[in-house]
């Protein structure tokens, strides 16, 4: 007998689910996970935003005057010396010559370059009052002596050196006009962000409370998020145990209205095999005498030997002539029928509808009978932890924070003084650096038109001894390079040069002819060599006060770099300070901001950059424990308890009803199961009768029309008749009765599988009826903690964002290190690195004047034309009046 997979599959899976209830209501994925909470952020208007310089064309620069300053400076930080200065002022004045030896010892590089100014002070005006005078005496200068094969490689070697020189001054006037202009522009933000900082350093204690109470009142976030996921609580968990105990309940009521229809099915189909096996036997008891009757008379008539035709034929289907089926040897079913009387007495499919509808009525009694431990939780949830209620209270920061302000206040009220002074001589260093940086321009401006005019004159001339307006003019551009003129025209444009340009005499005489010069022309030409003399005088006086503004801030800038911001960026100022007394007591740093008294200042500098929280470095009035305010341990043991109390009352659920349990237990002992079906197909399968009645009564009445004796034709027609009436009457009956036996045995053969579960069908209901209440309240205590998980992630978020906001943002001393680092880049990035770079880009300028005068006197020569000797043999008073021409004039 075959069994049906199909139930056997829930019931050994709810057998297993049963004996596993630690595997059920395991997953929290249906409560969802807990939302993202959005906490508004303090408002903080001291947080300093980090200064960096953006990088620009210029760092190159900067990092060329910071190599050159690490030359010029190799002596480490002077600790020894700035702690004598800072504690000894009066030994200081008692033992000056040995002080400043040792000043002078440190500024070694410095002393140098003051040297090197001073000679170039000293040097260079001399040089040019001297060239002054030489000029003016004729003693120098002027023009080429005579014309000789090399002339031409030499003025042009000096005109390519003077070109490359005045292009290395351009460079640097262009360099020294940015970083003059960028030194004054950073000047103003940079004084600024100095009040601006120290401003925003005020509130970095005394605003923690009001900062923390502001922090604390965002608790009632995730309480309002909590309080409205407990509204409605009670029946998501009753969806919740509904969904988890339906893969259990549904199967099983499922089973038990499969096994009522086929009880009903089984008992009807009982009572029709019954009723049919009695009618099968009846009908058999007086069928068989009639065909045995009727076997023995065609056997006699058949063996006449008068008997024509197919006789033999006939008479082997008259031999089989008898009973097939024997349902007498069937066994009785009246014991089956016996213990199934009255059965079925329940109504097995409105039996689980009504169970079914209790089941769905699940989560709305789990929402009644947790309504009263809802409402003591949302009373718990609602209440405030006592570590919140005292976050900002229990902040012990007011004398600190009196302090620091106290300290901050007088440090800017000392600074603003200084800092009004700074931009006011920043203002003049600025206005004397364009002065300077135009001036240096002019030189260069010169140095170019006289090349440019210097050379488009040589090359329009014809003769070198020839004079040439353009090439004159250029000489003068490389000679003149300030004005010199007082109060008259002078030079190229002087009237008396006109006439002689432009008259006919003038204009390139035959060579070898003498031109007559008027007095008043060499009065002219003798007031315009002067007047060059001074011009060059005067370019040469003007490096002085280069010279001075570059030492001067070579000498501030340079010292602030290497004595302030190099030992600053490696630490050894903050070393300095740590190292008790370097400092006098009236600086005492650590006591100004105070520090606790196990930290230095480089030490809180470090963790302060870390983001380490102020009460881990200021000395407050008492340890302030962030974590036992944000422990809210109790709060949640509370929310625990009552979650954990939630219970249901299932009130002895039973899935059968005392009907339903007496119909299956009368089937369980029926002995349905031991009916012998086999038996009965095997008689189902046999014949009514052996032979084919039917056909066996046409034959005989064909045989009796082939018969020569009319008595026994007329005997064999009424066999025929005869069987013909039996087939009619009682055959028909019994095959109409097997047929009907047949379908009753297929039927409960059929059904014999789901009747044969009724003992596992049983015992899986009782066993669910005792482990239901108990599977329940687990399923419902294992969804209160995925529900306590999830509303606990709300204050867990609050209390890391507590944590964080409080530790990175409000009650951080990381605006103290970001101070000490934007002032360091407002000093040395943003102050001290344009101010370097200009008096570099200046000083370049300055030296390399030097080389531009030398090559545009020796330059101007060549643009002028060139003297040849003289092969007149006239007196010396006519030589006085007469030239060979104008351009050899001596100019």
């Amino acid at each position: 007998m075959r069994c049906t997979p199909g139930l056997l599959v829930p019931l050994v899976g709810l057998g297993l689910s049963l004996r596993l209830p630690g595997a059920v209501a395991n997953d929290c994925g249906s409560l969802g996970q807990a939302q993202r909470l959005a906490f508004a952020p303090v408002a903080r208007t001291r947080w300093l935003a980090p200064l960096v310089r953006p990088p620009g064309p210029l760092d190159p620069l900067y990092g060329a005057v910071r190599r050159f300053l690490a030359v010029v400076q190799l002596n480490p930080f002077p600790a020894d010396l700035v702690k004598a200065l800072l504690n000894e002022p009066s030994s200081v004045k008692v033992d000056e010559v040995r002080m400043e030896w040792r000043v002078v010892r440190y500024e070694a590089g410095y002393v140098v370059g003051a040297v090197i100014a001073g000679l170039y002070l000293l040097v260079v005006p001399t040089t040019g009052l001297g060239f002054c005078c030489c000029r003016y005496r004729r003693r120098c200068g002027g023009r080429v002596k005579t014309e000789h094969k090399a002339l031409a490689c030499e003025g042009g070697t000096l005109m390519a050196f003077l070109l490359l020189t005045t292009l290395i001054l351009l460079i640097g006037v262009v360099c020294a006009f940015v970083t003059n202009q960028r030194t004054h522009e950073q000047t103003g933000p940079s004084v600024e962000a100095v009040p601006e900082t120290l401003l925003s350093l005020r509130g970095l204690v005394s605003d923690v409370p009001q900062e923390l109470q502001a922090v604390a009142e965002q608790f009632s976030l995730p309480q309002k998020q909590v309080l409205e996921e407990l509204d409605g609580i009670g029946e998501r968990l009753g969806n919740l145990v509904h969904t988890q105990l339906g893969s259990i309940v549904y199967p099983v009521l499922a089973s038990v209205d499969s096994l009522g229809k086929a009880l009903q099915v089984a008992m009807d189909h009982l009572r029709v095999l019954n009723t049919t096996l009695v009618e099968l036997r009846e009908g058999q008891q007086h069928l068989e005498p009639a065909v045995q009757k009727h076997r023995d008379r065609l056997l006699a008539l058949l063996q006449d030997t008068g008997c024509q035709g197919n006789c033999e034929g006939t008479l082997n289907q008259a031999r089989a002539l008898e009973l097939a089926a024997d349902f007498v040897q069937v066994p009785s079913i009246d014991h089956v029928l016996y213990r199934l009387q009255g059965v079925p007495e329940a109504n097995f499919s409105s039996m689980v509808q009504e169970e079914n509808n209790t089941f769905h009525s699940l989560p709305l009694l789990v929402a009644m009978q947790t309504a009263s431990v809802v409402k003591d939780l949302k009373k718990a949830v609602a209440q405030q932890p006592e570590g919140m209620r005292t976050l900002a209270s229990g902040f012990p920061g007011s004398e600190a924070a009196s302090q620091w302000k106290q300290a901050l206040e007088q440090l800017e009220e000392h600074s603003r003084p200084y800092l009004r002074d700074m931009q006011r001589y920043e203002t003049y260093r600025w206005i004397m650096g364009c002065v300077l940086c135009s001036t240096a321009l002019l030189v260069v401006v010169c140095n170019l038109l006289g090349l440019c005019l210097g050379i488009l004159g040589l090359s329009a001339r014809e003769d070198p001894s020839h004079w040439e307006a353009k090439g004159e003019a250029g000489a003068r551009f490389l000679m003149v390079v300030m004005p010199t003129s007082q109060g008259s025209s002078t030079g190229l444009w002087h009237p008396a040069y006109r006439s002689l340009l432009f008259s006919p005499v003038g204009c390139c005489p035959a060579s070898g002819s003498r031109l007559a010069v008027p007095g008043h022309l060499l009065k002219v030409i003798s007031v315009d060599t002067k007047a060059s003399s001074r011009g060059v005088g005067l370019s040469f006086l003007f490096t002085a006060p280069l010279i001075l503004l570059v030492f001067a801030t070579f000498l501030v800038g340079g010292n602030v770099q290497t004595l302030v911001c190099r030992s600053w960026e490696s630490g050894e100022l903050y070393e300095f300070a740590d190292t008790p007394g370097n400092l006098p007591p009236s600086m005492n740093l650590s006591h100004l901001l105070g520090l606790r008294k196990n930290i230095s200042i480089l030490l809180a500098y470090q963790q302060c950059k870390e983001g380490a929280a102020l009460w881990k470095v200021l000395q407050l009035n008492d340890s302030y424990d962030l974590d036992k305010h944000l422990d809210i341990s109790q709060y949640t043991k509370k929310l625990q308890w009552d979650l954990q109390s939630f219970q249901v009352d299932m009130k002895d659920p039973d899935l059968l009803s005392p009907e339903a349990r007496r119909d299956l237990e009368a089937l369980q002992t029926s002995g349905v199961e031991s009916i012998p079906y086999l038996d009965f197909l095997v008689q189902i399968q046999k014949p009514v009768v052996k032979t084919d009645v039917e056909q066996l009564a046409q034959e005989l009445a064909g045989l009796a029309q082939s018969q020569g004796n009319s008595v026994l034709g007329q005997q064999l027609q009424e066999e025929s008749r005869g069987l013909r009436n039996l087939f009619e009457e009682q055959v028909i009956s019994q095959q109409n009765l097997v047929v009907k036996l047949n379908l009753s045995i297929r039927a409960l053969e059929s059904s014999a599988p789901n009747l044969q579960e009724t003992s596992a069908i049983l015992g899986n209901v009782t066993y669910l009826n005792a482990e239901l209440p108990p599977l329940t309240n687990h399923i419902l205590q294992n969804a209160s903690q995925c529900f306590l998980t999830r509303e606990m992630g709300y204050f867990s978020q609050y209390v890391a964002w507590v944590r964080e906001e409080v530790t990175q943002h409000i009650a951080t001393c990381q605006p103290f290190s970001r101070a000490l680092d934007n002032g360091r880049v407002i000093l040395c990035d943003m102050m001290a690195d344009p101010w370097n770079a200009f008096w570099f880009c200046l000083g370049w300028c300055t030296f390399f004047l030097i080389p531009s005068i030398i090559f545009a006197v020796k330059t101007s020569k060549y643009f002028r034309p060139i003297r040849k000797r003289l092969s007149s043999t006239s007196s010396e008073e006519t030589q006085l009046f007469h030239i060979p021409r104008v351009t050899s004039l001596k100019l």
